[in-house]
């Protein structure tokens, strides 16, 4: 579990493809990058990166490495990253640990989309289009996950919502390089999963 508060930006250092599995397909290795203390890090432990929960595989001094399956390459935005690609990371929450932003699984439940970017005195105003089937779940003031970092729904109109992203967040996490037109991992809340489920609407 996680909370989506950033800890670290890393950065993809080495890409190679792992075997095919005739259920699966062609995976990833992705080596990653890391101001994390790497000898804190156990093999087989679990690092969100930009939301999306994996498992470390081997590890050395400033990096570490995952293994990702085909099927998470095609659900997130995992299986467009090259060398040089930076994302958000955060390390799996511990017992005692400070809840800073909401509880957050590490399972990305779609690929959205920025549609537009606006300055908005020192914040910036982010537009969103999540994929169809996750609009029910968007509520203002409600909780939602972009790319590992928890936010604040502003307004909702469909399957597009709005958000404020301040200048910590801007320089903590990636958003504040983010574009109109690039891809984004969302996850959403975990409480509306269960309301939507508890009302038959799932």
């Amino acid at each position: 579990m996680f909370t989506g508060i950033v800890t670290d930006i890393g950065r993809v250092r080495a890409v190679a493809k792992t075997a095919s599995d005739s259920t699966d397909g062609e995976g990833r290795r992705f080596e990653i990058e890391t101001a994390f203390d790497t000898a804190d890090i156990a093999i087989g432990g679990s690092v969100a990166h930009d939301g999306a929960c994996m498992t470390v595989v081997d590890k050395g001094d400033g990096w570490y490495a995952i293994e990702v399956s085909a099927e998470s390459l095609s659900k997130t935005t995992l299986g467009s990253w090259d060398v040089g690609r930076r994302m958000n990371l955060e390390r799996a929450m511990r017992l005692g640990d400070e809840l800073g932003g909401h509880i957050v699984s590490g399972h990305v439940d779609g690929v959205g989309e920025i549609l537009t970017r606006a300055p908005e005195g020192d914040s910036v105003r982010f537009t969103f289009r999540a994929p169809d089937a996750l609009a029910k779940y968007l509520a203002p003031k409600g909780s939602i996950t972009i790319d590992g970092v928890s936010l604040t729904v502003n307004e909702v109109n469909g399957s597009e919502f709005g958000v404020n992203i301040i200048p910590h967040t801007q320089t903590a996490t990636t958003l504040g390089a983010r574009r109109a037109g690039d891809k984004v991992n969302l996850e959403i809340d975990m409480l509306a999963r269960y309301v939507a489920r508890l009302l038959g609407k799932e």
